[in-house]
Parts: C-alpha cells; sequence; structure tokens
C-alpha cells in the first residue's frame, strides 16, 4: 500500500496517532527533503529506509516507489510539512497508479491553509485554494484575470521574499480587498497581519506566509442597475469609494448622462 501521509507545519505535536502508527510500518519513506524530514522522524524515534521524492526527481522516483509496490513494499510519502501533494510533489505518481490500477490512501492531518482560513477570520463557508501563483508572468496574468470575480475567499502561499511583489500584483490585478497574512502557524510566534490591498506593508518577512483574500463583493452590473441611482450609489459609498468617482462609475454602469447621476448625488443626506 501506498500511504501520503501528512505531516506538522510547525508544532511537531500535530500528528495524528494513525500517521505514527503508518510510518511505523511501512518498508520505505518518500521525503520530499530527508534532512528535514529526519528532524521529525527521530523525534518519534521512528527508524525506517528514506529515499528522496521531490519535484526535481518525480518522474523517475515514481517509477522506482511503484517498483516497491508491486514488490510487496509498503511505502509512505510525506512533504516537508502539511499534506503531500497539496503544492507539493505527488500529482505525477498519482497519475501513474491510476493509470496502472494500484491503490492507495491518505492519512491526513495539518493544513497550512486551512488553518489560515480560520485565523484570517475572513469568510470560511466557502473559499478557493490557489497555492503559489505561477512564475511565468503571462501564466499568473492569466490565472488572476481567470478568479477575480470569484466570490469566495481565496488562499494563497507566498513566499517571504515574494510578499511585496506578490501583494503589488494582486491589487493591480484585483483591486482594494480586505486581505491577511498569516505565518508561524501553529509556532510560538504564530502571527496574523490584517490589511488592505494596495496599503503599504509593515512587516518584515520571515517564514512561509499563508495570504488570505476576500472575494469579490461587488455585486454583478445588472444586479446593481435594478436598484435605485439613489441606492446604487450608496452601494459604492458605503465600499469608501470617493463621491466623484462614483458619480462616474455609476453613470457608465447605466448607460445614463453623468449629470443625471450628479443630481441625485447632491439630493442625498451626507
Amino acid at each position: 500500500m501506498l500511504y501520503f501521509v501528512a505531516t506538522p507545519i510547525g508544532n511537531l505535536k500535530d500528528i495524528t496517532l494513525r500517521a505514527l502508527e503508518v510510518l511505523n510500518s511501512v518498508d520505505v519513506i518518500a521525503c520530499e527533503d530527508t534532512r528535514n524530514s529526519l528532524k521529525l522522524l527521530n523525534h518519534y524515534d521512528i527508524r525506517k529506509k528514506l529515499i528522496a521524492y521531490h519535484k526535481y526527481n518525480e518522474g523517475n522516483s515514481s517509477e522506482g516507489i511503484i517498483k516497491l509496490l508491486n514488490d510487496g513494499k509498503d511505502v509512505a510519502i510525506i512533504s516537508d510539512a502539511g499534506m503531500p501533494v497539496i503544492s507539493d510533489p505527488g500529482d505525477t505518481i498519482i497519475q501513474k497508479l491510476k493509470e496502472k490500477n494500484i491503490p492507495y490512501t491518505v492519512v491526513p492531518g495539518a493544513n497550512a491553509g486551512l488553518c489560515a482560513l480560520i485565523l484570517s477570520g475572513l469568510n470560511s463557508s466557502r473559499f478557493t485554494f490557489i497555492g503559489f501563483l505561477p512564475e511565468d508572468k503571462k501564466e499568473c496574468n492569466n490565472l488572476l484575470n481567470d478568479i477575480k470575480n470569484y466570490r469566495t475567499t481565496l488562499l494563497f502561499y507566498v513566499a517571504p521574499h515574494d510578499i511585496f511583489s506578490i501583494t503589488n500584483k494582486l491589487f493591480n490585478v484585483l483591486g482594494k480587498r480586505k486581505a491577511v497574512l498569516v505565518n508561524e502557524i501553529t509556532k510560538l510566534y504564530e502571527k496574523s497581519y490584517s490589511f488592505n490591498l494596495g496599503e503599504k506593508l509593515e512587516i518584515e518577512p520571515k517564514g512561509e506566509y499563508v495570504l488570505a483574500l476576500e472575494g469579490n463583493c461587488l455585486k454583478e452590473i445588472n444586479e446593481l442597475n435594478e436598484l435605485s441611482i439613489e441606492e446604487h450609489i450608496l452601494y459604492y459609498l458605503n465600499l469608501g469609494e470617493n463621491k466623484n468617482d462614483v458619480i462616474k462609475k455609476v453613470a457608465k454602469e447605466r448607460g445614463v448622462n453623468k449629470n443625471e447621476v450628479y443630481k441625485v448625488a447632491i439630493s442625498m443626506k451626507n
């Protein structure tokens, strides 16, 4: 059997009894970084044969793992932290297992994205996991344009050296939105930093981050046009937008003369 085993994302105590049982029972453990995984395995006195399984050797290593399975060996795959496959290696071997009709299972556990979602305080009833943004500029822009109208909370993984460039990029495409950066999850100095996209970040980047971002809460234009002009204006004013900008926007969306909207705006109480 092949097991995808979730490991702690910070606090070493955040591992399930089942995960420890599986790691102790398998013949081989495939690790994203054997040096990093040894810290966890040594902490729980788990002594097993370790092999490397990471994004640079995923193709060849997948074939090796499948051979072990065919030889009757039990194998566990773990990543450096959290759930394997989720923004970590694993997709390649899963496709091969499916093609060859070889069974596998998951041993669940810690997940940084879900922890950050709860810590953010943003809407958790619906969310979309994005993970790391593509490095290719065109691919990244295409993805952001695809998701800019999503109304669900968006979850991104962000490396510390990319925080400022990523948040600026998100602001340029998605506009001003509530955002929360969470890092050191489950650790002693766990932090959540709330801000709005477009604001200057007053942080010292350190450690891996999860960025939780408010979904597009703007109503569709056709919904807004069903409101009265006054209600349409109030909708945008309540979002904190400038009154003059709102007048122009409402006129454009309703396809009416700006003066018509202006007359309504000046008649409204401040």
